[in-house]
């Protein structure tokens, strides 16, 4: 059975290694560094996940554990709470942008993972009204995850454009997400001809 100060210390090797390897990616850290930032031994670190590769996949399996949460959106007329979650989750976004770029397994897990329960709650938010409908459910979820995921895909640039030098920074979190959240609240275009102009072309074609 594991003592309390047993837990404690893979708590802090696995967000150490969730932190680094976000910064400088998986093959440039090395499970020292991740034990320095730690603060314990090369030897514990083993200890505890076997090897760097089995520290990654724990990495992996804890961000899946935390996207699958309990099923249900969190309370964003929370807002100290809502800034807590932004403030903290900088590393988390990191790791996931390297994830994507190796395209492991585990990352096609989680993007599959994301996909689904976006799905479930846009369904759900679609049921009591505050949400629109979809033709495509599935569709409309896999594009709003890759929307979610496109300020961590696309981290350098954004951060340019924004003219900080971290986009996860709160203050640039803020106001990208503000950003997002009015095109999906408010929509782009003010009107149809788009949408009309691409139902000709899917027309014509079919």
């Amino acid at each position: 059975m594991r003592s309390e100060s047993d837990l404690t210390a893979r708590a802090r090797i696995r967000d150490a290694a969730i932190d680094l390897f976000g910064r400088e990616g998986v093959n440039r850290v090395s499970v020292r560094a991740i034990a320095a930032r730690a603060g314990v031994s090369p030897a514990l670190v083993l200890h505890h996940f076997g090897s760097k590769d089995g520290l990654r996949k724990a990495c992996d399996a804890y961000l899946l554990e935390i996207l699958r949460g309990d099923g249900r959106p969190a309370d964003l007329g929370d807002t100290a709470r809502l800034g807590s979650m932004l403030e903290a989750a900088a590393p988390a976004r990191r790791y996931l942008a390297r994830a994507f770029l190796d395209d492991s397994p585990e990352a096609g897990t989680l993007f599959d993972e994301m996909v689904a329960a976006s799905e479930r709650w846009l369904g759900h938010g679609a049921e009591e009204g505050w949400i629109q409908p979809s033709e495509d459910p599935h569709a409309r979820a896999a594009v709003y995850v890759t929307w979610l995921l496109a300020p961590v895909m696309l981290h350098a640039h954004l951060s340019r454009a924004f003219g900080v030098d971290d986009l996860a920074e709160t203050g640039a979190t803020l106001r990208f997400s503000r950003a997002a959240i009015e095109i999906f609240t408010r929509g782009v275009f003010a009107d149809d001809r788009v949408l009309d102009a691409w139902n000709t072309v899917r027309k014509d074609l079919g």
